[in-house]
Protein backbone atom coordinates (compact mmCIF):
# COMPACT_ATOMS: atom_id res chain seq x y z
CA UNK A 1 0.00 0.00 0.00
CA UNK A 2 1.11 3.51 -0.78
CA UNK A 3 1.84 6.34 1.23
CA UNK A 4 -1.20 8.94 0.88
CA UNK A 5 -0.36 12.06 -1.38
CA UNK A 6 -0.34 15.40 0.09
CA UNK A 7 -3.44 17.89 -1.49
CA UNK A 8 -1.59 19.83 -3.51
CA UNK A 9 -4.14 22.44 -3.62
CA UNK A 10 -3.87 23.01 -0.02
CA UNK A 11 -0.60 24.49 0.62
CA UNK A 12 1.16 23.77 4.26
CA UNK A 13 -0.06 24.98 7.46
CA UNK A 14 2.75 27.23 9.51
CA UNK A 15 2.57 28.51 12.37
CA UNK A 16 5.53 30.52 13.95
CA UNK A 17 5.84 30.52 17.67
CA UNK A 18 8.43 32.14 20.35
CA UNK A 19 10.11 30.10 23.18
CA UNK A 20 11.49 32.47 25.94
CA UNK A 21 14.14 31.19 28.51
CA UNK A 22 15.84 32.14 30.98
CA UNK A 23 18.33 30.88 33.29
CA UNK A 24 20.28 31.82 36.96
CA UNK A 25 22.02 29.62 38.76
CA UNK A 26 21.63 26.62 36.26
CA UNK A 27 18.35 26.40 36.10
CA UNK A 28 16.54 26.66 32.88
CA UNK A 29 12.91 28.35 33.03
CA UNK A 30 10.46 28.64 30.04
CA UNK A 31 7.47 31.03 29.58
CA UNK A 32 4.59 29.06 28.20
CA UNK A 33 1.22 29.44 28.57
CA UNK A 34 -2.08 27.12 29.63
CA UNK A 35 -4.39 26.93 26.38
CA UNK A 36 -8.06 28.44 26.73
CA UNK A 37 -11.30 26.67 26.89
CA UNK A 38 -13.16 24.33 28.40
CA UNK A 39 -11.81 21.47 26.61
CA UNK A 40 -8.20 22.54 28.96
CA UNK A 41 -9.80 23.99 31.49
CA UNK A 42 -9.09 20.90 34.03
CA UNK A 43 -5.98 19.90 32.10
CA UNK A 44 -2.13 20.26 33.26
CA UNK A 45 -0.20 17.76 31.72
CA UNK A 46 0.41 18.43 27.70
CA UNK A 47 -2.31 21.21 28.48
CA UNK A 48 0.32 24.28 27.70
CA UNK A 49 1.99 25.69 24.24
CA UNK A 50 4.06 28.42 23.42
CA UNK A 51 2.92 31.48 22.19
CA UNK A 52 2.14 30.72 18.67
CA UNK A 53 0.02 30.96 15.95
CA UNK A 54 -0.32 30.72 11.75
CA UNK A 55 1.57 32.86 9.73
CA UNK A 56 0.15 35.13 7.28
CA UNK A 57 0.92 34.81 3.77
CA UNK A 58 3.95 36.86 2.85
CA UNK A 59 4.79 37.04 6.15
CA UNK A 60 7.81 37.40 7.81
CA UNK A 61 8.11 34.36 10.15
CA UNK A 62 9.90 35.70 12.99
CA UNK A 63 7.19 39.05 12.73
CA UNK A 64 4.29 36.40 12.90
CA UNK A 65 5.92 35.25 15.70
CA UNK A 66 5.85 38.50 17.45
CA UNK A 67 2.40 39.55 16.61
CA UNK A 68 0.66 36.14 18.07
CA UNK A 69 3.28 36.49 20.96
CA UNK A 70 1.44 40.04 22.01
CA UNK A 71 -2.27 38.83 20.75
CA UNK A 72 -2.05 35.92 22.87
CA UNK A 73 -0.28 37.12 25.97
CA UNK A 74 -0.96 40.62 25.60
CA UNK A 75 2.48 42.32 25.95
CA UNK A 76 4.74 42.63 23.06
CA UNK A 77 7.19 40.21 22.51
CA UNK A 78 11.01 41.53 24.06
CA UNK A 79 13.23 43.08 22.05
CA UNK A 80 16.14 40.68 22.15
CA UNK A 81 17.86 38.51 19.98
CA UNK A 82 15.71 35.49 18.24
CA UNK A 83 17.52 32.57 17.22
CA UNK A 84 15.92 30.39 15.01
CA UNK A 85 15.27 26.86 17.00
CA UNK A 86 13.92 24.90 14.24
CA UNK A 87 10.21 23.68 12.27
CA UNK A 88 8.73 21.06 14.02
CA UNK A 89 5.70 18.82 12.72
CA UNK A 90 2.93 18.61 14.68
CA UNK A 91 0.58 15.59 14.68
CA UNK A 92 -2.13 17.59 13.15
CA UNK A 93 0.05 18.16 9.95
CA UNK A 94 1.05 21.58 10.97
CA UNK A 95 4.29 22.42 11.09
CA UNK A 96 5.30 25.26 13.81
CA UNK A 97 8.60 27.51 13.14
CA UNK A 98 9.90 28.61 16.67
CA UNK A 99 12.23 30.85 17.69
CA UNK A 100 14.08 31.11 21.22
CA UNK A 101 15.25 33.93 23.07
CA UNK A 102 16.63 34.32 26.67
CA UNK A 103 14.28 36.70 28.16
CA UNK A 104 15.78 40.08 29.25
CA UNK A 105 16.10 40.53 33.15
CA UNK A 106 13.03 40.91 35.06
CA UNK A 107 10.82 40.01 32.49
CA UNK A 108 7.61 38.95 33.74
CA UNK A 109 3.60 38.90 33.08
CA UNK A 110 1.08 39.79 35.83
CA UNK A 111 -1.81 39.35 33.84
CA UNK A 112 -2.06 37.53 30.61
CA UNK A 113 -4.87 39.66 28.28
CA UNK A 114 -5.18 36.90 25.41
CA UNK A 115 -7.36 37.67 22.04
CA UNK A 116 -9.97 34.89 22.18
CA UNK A 117 -11.83 32.55 19.69
CA UNK A 118 -15.99 31.51 19.97
CA UNK A 119 -17.19 28.18 20.16
CA UNK A 120 -20.68 26.46 20.93
CA UNK A 121 -20.57 25.61 24.64
CA UNK A 122 -21.80 23.49 25.98
CA UNK A 123 -21.92 21.10 22.66
CA UNK A 124 -24.87 20.89 21.15
CA UNK A 125 -26.25 23.77 23.19
CA UNK A 126 -26.50 26.36 19.99
CA UNK A 127 -24.94 28.80 22.37
CA UNK A 128 -21.62 30.47 21.35
CA UNK A 129 -19.28 31.92 23.58
CA UNK A 130 -16.02 33.10 23.69
CA UNK A 131 -12.82 31.88 25.57
CA UNK A 132 -9.19 33.21 25.76
CA UNK A 133 -6.33 31.35 23.78
CA UNK A 134 -4.25 31.50 26.46
CA UNK A 135 -5.93 31.60 29.73
CA UNK A 136 -2.57 32.24 31.85
CA UNK A 137 1.05 32.21 31.12
CA UNK A 138 4.21 31.80 33.25
CA UNK A 139 7.73 31.09 33.49
CA UNK A 140 8.08 27.39 34.52
CA UNK A 141 10.69 24.90 35.22
CA UNK A 142 12.18 23.19 32.01
CA UNK A 143 11.52 19.39 33.63
CA UNK A 144 8.12 20.52 34.48
CA UNK A 145 7.63 22.33 30.90
CA UNK A 146 8.34 19.10 29.10
CA UNK A 147 5.17 17.28 30.92
CA UNK A 148 2.95 20.32 30.57
CA UNK A 149 3.54 21.16 26.84
CA UNK A 150 1.42 19.22 24.16
CA UNK A 151 3.38 16.50 22.87
CA UNK A 152 4.12 18.23 19.64
CA UNK A 153 6.37 20.72 21.11
CA UNK A 154 8.53 18.25 23.66
CA UNK A 155 11.02 18.27 20.57
CA UNK A 156 11.11 21.97 20.70
CA UNK A 157 12.08 22.18 24.51
CA UNK A 158 14.88 19.40 24.17
CA UNK A 159 16.59 21.45 20.87
CA UNK A 160 16.44 24.61 23.35
CA UNK A 161 18.24 22.30 26.15
CA UNK A 162 20.51 20.86 23.73
CA UNK A 163 21.14 24.34 21.76
CA UNK A 164 22.28 25.79 25.38
CA UNK A 165 24.49 23.16 26.03
CA UNK A 166 26.56 23.03 23.43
Amino acid sequence: MSEPRADASRPPVLSAGILLYRGDGGTLEVWIGHMGGPFWARKDEQAWSIPKGLVDAGEDTLAAARREFAEEIGVPAPDVAYELLGDFRQRSGKTVRAYAAEAPTGFDVETVSSNTFEMEWPRGSGVLREFPEIDTARWVPYDDALRRVVAGQEPMLRALADALAS
